[in-house]
């Protein structure tokens, strides 16, 4: 059983309410636009991390991140793209995967735009957290946890983290 903390669209912004929501995870993931590099070694100090790069991180964090993340926590098979889209309106990036071999659980960011869905097509959960961060168009700041048990998600939280201004 692993508690997870979700993040994406930081934007170069970390502040403390987010740190402290991380300290009863197991693991940190991110969706990219993490924006810096102080803001991704933060995070590595916290807790095991696993991030992909967005589309306004520069080249260090291009150079330390993949674009994509694949990989099973527990017995879940999670992919992680930062514009990967979602169910019914999937970026072309990812459309092969998905229909070849889809994931149990795709996180995407990007779109500022928090959203747990169910694809029935793929037979997988989508989560995109929405933006931790201050710069888009976003009003207020979110973050999700939840805990992978075996291949179950469970105990999911949809955090506000205040006001994006």
């Amino acid at each position: 059983m692993k508690k997870i903390g979700l993040l994406s669209d930081n934007h170069g912004f970390l502040d403390e309410s987010i740190l402290e929501h991380l300290k009863l995870c197991d693991e940190i993931w991110h969706a990219g636009d993490i924006g810096s590099m102080e803001v991704l070694e933060t995070l590595e100090r916290e807790k095991p991390f696993r991030a992909v790069f967005g589309n306004i991180d520069g080249q260090g964090l291009r150079s330390a991140l993949p674009e994509i993340q694949r990989f099973y926590c527990e017995k879940m098979d999670v992919m992680i793209k930062h514009i990967g889209g979602y169910p019914g309106n999937y970026d072309r990036s990812v459309r092969s995967i998905l229909t070849h071999n889809p994931p149990d659980l795709f996180i995407t960011g990007h779109s500022h735009i928090m959203k747990v869905m169910h694809d029935k097509k793929y037979d997988l959960l989508h989560i995109n957290p929405g933006a931790a961060g201050r710069n888009g168009f976003h009003t207020v700041r979110t973050m999700v946890r939840f805990v992978i048990n075996g291949k179950k998600i469970r105990d999911l939280e949809v955090i506000e983290l205040g006001k994006r201004t």
